[in-house]
């Protein structure tokens, strides 16, 4: 699913047009986004939580040349699905 067809398909749900859809689309991911880059945790009950977690530098390899390499450390989003959503994935 695209941007532009989860729009359409929030539009159609909310009973809204596309375009305020899309302002609040983009309203939601500008928050998300700003409370993981602040190391906040966004928890949304029944869909899941977004994270920050802390990856510590580690040693590599190359699949070309084999050789080892340094993976410098760096912060990474994580998503944990609730159980609402994990439920109505495996069919349940």
């Amino acid at each position: 699913m695209t941007k532009e067809t989860l729009v359409k398909a929030v539009a159609a749900k909310a009973g809204t047009t596309q375009k305020e859809a899309a302002r609040a689309l983009d309203a939601f991911c500008e928050a998300v986004r700003d409370a993981l880059a602040a190391g906040e945790e966004v928890k949304i009950t029944g869909f899941g939580s977004f994270s920050v977690k802390e990856r510590s530098a580690r040693k590599g390899r190359d699949p070309r040349t084999g050789e080892e390499l340094e993976i410098p450390a760096r912060r990474a989003v994580v998503f944990r699905p609730g159980s609402e959503l994990a439920a109505a994935v495996r069919g349940r």
